[in-house]
């Protein structure tokens, strides 16, 4: 059946359009984000191009944890295993003979690390995630601790080959280093330091913290008074200012033909700087030398107890930054992870205005999101939670910058045209300065092996 076109008898709109003035929008850019890190931060305006944290003198055998030696072979770093009580007073020597007694395992979820009636094995992770369960203070059998990325358990166990006081489990698939208590008892044979400490057993851990300032309170009478000072590290730490920059590029005839409804010079150095302050907030959160994510200690590190971020988790997280907590930093995907363990544990979080937008809370604390913290790649994959306190009158952290630049489009970045070349082509160099400082070790503290692709059946 043929179907009969009835010929128009009114202009098309395709061919109105030749004549008519479309309303256009600036030029969009998918990858600017609400950089909330950045407007949360308080910023530091520097006079010159360093920032130096002037700090107490430490005291400070250790972490806790014993670090590995990058690379597809890990050893334990030497010097770190003054971690274990037994070896803190024994030779550089030794240490590395040691550390190169240390065997590789590589182990699949699920495995029993404590077998047998005896600890005759001490384990350090490498990676993974261990799950250690005893007897609580009521009796109960427990989940009692969690191991991770140079963790141990059951030193005190190991140094005296005594039985187990755990049973700890492969959560995910571990990478470990394993040191046989046969070994141990070799190094001690030759070793009087070590072979004195074994025999004496676990005594009094060193602690660490700052030097103690003297005094004397609530007292009566005439006590003779302690005589103290404060004394300040001699070597304090300085972050100097780092530098986002480009070189942007616009030919002459681009401005002189197409600058109308929009100039195309604003159009393009305003994205450029949109571009610069995306960079800013990556390097601030994941640069190897200021970085937040590099430079949480790793006192300041737990890791998730069941793989999801829970509440229990970020409690712990305010546990470790509990003097005035701001706000939680957190991949978007973290945030959606820890709403769905709150949903199954029917304790939906608050919700609060942050920055003109609703941000889920826990405790009262937001947690802002930011796709500029590492997620692994895979839909379930991993990635991390920060716990900030921010701010020098808290002893927090800060960001930094310069107080006053020439040619400054906005705190912190300036734009300075270049000239023109003889091909016609203008050129504006793009600055931004900025760094960020950690006042104090516990004004940040991180959840690591954060699971992101957990998902529960309410059927």
């Amino acid at each position: 059946m043929t179907r009969t076109v009835e010929p128009r008898s009114s202009l098309s709109t395709r061919a109105a359009r030749t004549l008519a003035t479309t309303t256009k929008s600036v030029p969009q850019m998918r990858a600017i984000t609400p950089r909330y890190l950045l407007r949360a931060l308080p910023w530091v305006d520097l006079e010159a191009g360093a920032y130096r944290v002037n700090q107490l003198v430490d005291y400070r055998v250790g972490d806790g944890r014993i670090s590995t030696s990058p690379g597809a072979d890990p050893r334990p770093v030497p010097e770190d295993l003054r971690e274990l009580w037994f070896l803190r007073d024994c030779p550089p020597a030794l240490l590395e003979d040691v550390a190169a007694a240390f065997t590789a395992e590589v182990v699949g979820p699920g495995a029993l690390l404590t077998s047998g009636d005896r600890a005759t094995r001490l384990h350090l992770v490498v990676s993974g995630r261990v799950e250690c369960h005893g007897t609580s203070a009521s009796g109960q059998d427990a989940l009692t601790g969690v191991a991770g990325t140079g963790d141990f358990f059951d030193a005190d166990a190991f140094a005296v080959c005594g039985p187990w006081t755990v049973e700890a489990r492969t959560a995910t698939p571990c990478h470990l280093l394993v040191l046989e208590r046969s070994r141990l008892a070799e190094f001690a044979a030759r070793e009087p330091r070590l072979d004195g400490r074994l025999r004496a057993g676990p005594g009094e851990r060193a602690g660490s913290g700052e030097a103690k300032v003297s005094l004397v309170a609530g007292h009566d009478g005439e006590p003779l008074l302690p005589r103290t000072f404060v004394e300040y590290t001699d070597d304090p730490r300085e972050y100097e200012l780092s530098v986002a920059q480009t070189v942007l590029q616009v030919h002459s005839r681009v401005g002189d033909l197409y600058n109308a409804p929009m100039n195309q010079y604003d159009q393009q150095v305003r994205l450029t700087v949109e571009a610069a302050r995306e960079a800013q907030e990556a390097e601030i959160l994941t640069n190897r030398d200021f970085g937040l994510l590099h430079n949480v200690t790793l006192a300041q590190r737990v890791h998730t107890r069941t793989g999801p971020p829970t509440p229990d988790d970020l409690d712990e997280l305010l546990r470790l930054v509990w003097k005035k907590p701001a706000f939680f930093l957190a991949h978007p995907a973290a945030i959606a992870a820890f709403g769905r363990e709150c949903t199954r544990r029917g304790v939906p979080p608050a919700v609060l205005d942050v920055f003109g937008s609703p941000m889920i809370t826990w405790r009262g604390v937001p947690l802002l999101p930011s796709d500029k913290i590492p997620l692994d790649g895979s839909a379930g994959g991993t990635t991390s939670i920060l716990l900030l306190r921010v701010g020098e009158e808290h002893q927090g952290v800060v960001g930094l910058r310069p107080a006053a630049l020439d040619n400054e489009r906005e705190p912190g970045v300036t734009v300075e045209p270049m000239g023109l070349d003889q091909r016609g082509i203008k050129s504006f160099l793009v600055s931004s300065y900025f760094s960020a400082a950690v006042l104090v070790d516990d004004a940040i503290g991180m959840l690591e092996n954060v699971e992101v692709g957990n998902y529960h059946d309410y059927r």
